[in-house]
């Protein structure tokens, strides 16, 4: 089958767009508004776009009745944002925050998580979370979409400070994530974990190809 999303009907009973860019790394992200309300939100439209310097972006798609997401709005008025690593033993609360609710309302206080002061923002992290990424704002790219809901604001930012509990290092000082188990989004209501890993090299790469693969410092 077959089928042009920008004027065909999909001819399933449910999009299959979003389950096949799988698995998609979750923005569990954590901002604070101009009048101190910590807000904390899951989105699924998350990743790393380079390493040097380390600069990230997320997609917010707004509500139905074109309201813009409360994450964006933070990031543009307060220049900062905190990636949470959103892992499987934190899965529940993850969901929890993906509530909406009333702008007053903190979800860290509705996903019953803990509040740790980021270092170089006035931002609270989920202490619960092995990694953080604090993030300075850049940019917003806006998307005009065929609908309200469809309308996207994209947001890039760079990580200016990385936060590592060291019980998820190995021995050799790498990032643990068959323990951390790292939570990422499917399609529909569908989510996964990592469970399993398996390693690969590219044959014939140079040294400082592999290196640079494998994130030796330079």
């Amino acid at each position: 089958m077959k089928y042009d999303p920008s004027r065909d009907k999909c001819p399933l009973p449910f999009s299959p767009f979003k389950s096949c860019t799988v698995p998609r790394p979750i923005g569990w992200l954590s901002s604070v508004s101009p009048d101190g309300i910590d807000n904390l939100a899951p989105y699924s439209q998350w990743q790393n776009l380079t390493f040097d310097p380390p600069m990230v972006m997320f997609a917010a798609n707004q509500y139905p009745d074109g309201r813009r997401k409360d994450t964006v709005l933070n990031a543009e008025q307060t220049g900062w944002f905190v990636w949470n690593m959103a892992t499987y033993e934190l899965r529940e609360a993850v969901n929890l925050s993906a509530m909406a609710v009333p702008p007053h309302q903190s979800e860290f206080d509705l996903a019953g998580v803990t509040r740790r002061r980021a270092d170089l923002c006035n931002v609270q992290m989920v202490a619960e979370s092995p990694v953080h990424f604090e993030c300075r704002y850049l940019s917003t790219h806006r998307f005009t979409g065929n609908s309200k809901v469809g309308t996207i604001d994209v947001v890039f930012a760079q990580v200016e400070r990385i936060h590592i509990d060291e019980n998820f290092l190995t021995p050799e000082g790498k990032l643990d994530i068959l323990k951390a188990r790292p939570l990422a989004r499917l399609g529909y209501y569908d989510y996964t974990s990592v469970t399993d890993i398996f390693e690969m090299r590219i044959p014939n790469a140079s040294a400082a190809e592999a290196d640079g693969l494998e994130g030796a410092p330079a």
